[in-house]
């Protein structure tokens, strides 16, 4: 199943759009978020997945990653504000395609929590439902006790080390990101709150969604271990919100359940059957 590739544009930056064939009749269109520094393509099989569970797909690259264009440079000004109203912008490309389907915005990792975000950044948002898988706060204080001042020394030297750089550079971890999406995700995993985006009060935005959301966490998952989902999903108390985790039999964690994601697909699929 090979997908059409669109592009919206947003200003100098230009966000490309992965459109899998779906037929006319499918009732849902799932627009899926990647990870940090995980570029679309990543997400085939479980796009195939999402497909053949009878979702239409669409999958995006965050700015500056995959087919995303420029890559992140020290010219590059975005953050978390950039990223979350990439999610808006998206959806309103997509109007035609959404028209007669209900819509989900489907969530891995940093890419769930611009999906969260934009619901809380736009009250009035259409989205009928908000799949977060693998998704969390990275607060550190909410990683096992052994992990704990690990994280903290990790987020903090990225985050200082984007700024001495003026980009990160990739080296290990993330890919290749603009300094200022590192600095405030290492804001985050220090304080374990979200920064005002625009001047609108993130946490107290979050607090007012009513979005369903379905939470998986992954088995294996050291990155987003379900401390830190249970942190997020504090963050939304007026959202019905279904929690569960994925362990389909093969080793899978972070990453690698894009790989083996057939019965979540499904379940993804179920899910949005109660959504209204």
């Amino acid at each position: 199943m090979e997908p059409t590739v669109e592009t919206v544009e947003r200003g100098t930056d230009r966000i490309a759009l992965q459109v899998y064939p779906a037929p006319d009749d499918a009732p849902t269109l799932a627009v899926l978020w990647p990870a940090m520094g995980v570029p679309a393509r990543y997400y085939r099989a479980f796009a195939a997945d999402l497909a053949a569970a009878g979702l239409a797909v669409v999958v995006a690259d965050l700015r500056g990653t995959g087919a995303s264009a420029p890559p992140p440079s020290r010219a590059s000004r975005y953050g978390l504000a950039e990223l979350t109203g990439d999610v808006d912008a998206v959806l309103q490309h997509l109007k035609p395609r959404r028209a007669g389907r209900r819509t989900i915005l489907v969530g891995h990792s940093l890419g769930g929590q611009a999906c969260a975000l934009h619901l809380a950044a736009e009250p009035a948002s259409d989205v009928a439902g908000l799949a977060l898988l693998a998704v969390g706060v990275p607060y550190w204080r909410r990683y096992p006790a052994g992990r704990r001042v690990p994280v903290l020394l990790q987020t903090q030297t990225l985050g200082v080390a984007s700024t001495v750089l003026r980009v990160w550079p990739g080296w290990g971890f993330g890919g290749r990101q603009a300094r200022r999406v590192i600095q405030d995700w290492a804001r985050t995993a220090r304080t374990g709150r979200y920064p005002a985006l625009h001047g609108v009060d993130m946490e107290a935005a979050l607090r007012r969604v009513t979005t369903p959301v379905l939470a998986v966490d992954m088995a294996g998952d050291r990155y987003t271990p379900p401390g830190t989902v249970s942190r997020l999903l504090e963050k939304l108390p007026a959202a019905p919100v279904t929690r569960e985790h994925y362990e389909p039999g093969p080793p899978i964690d972070h990453f690698r359940w894009a790989k083996h994601g057939t019965a979540l697909a499904a379940r993804v699929a179920e899910w949005t059957t109660t959504l209204t």
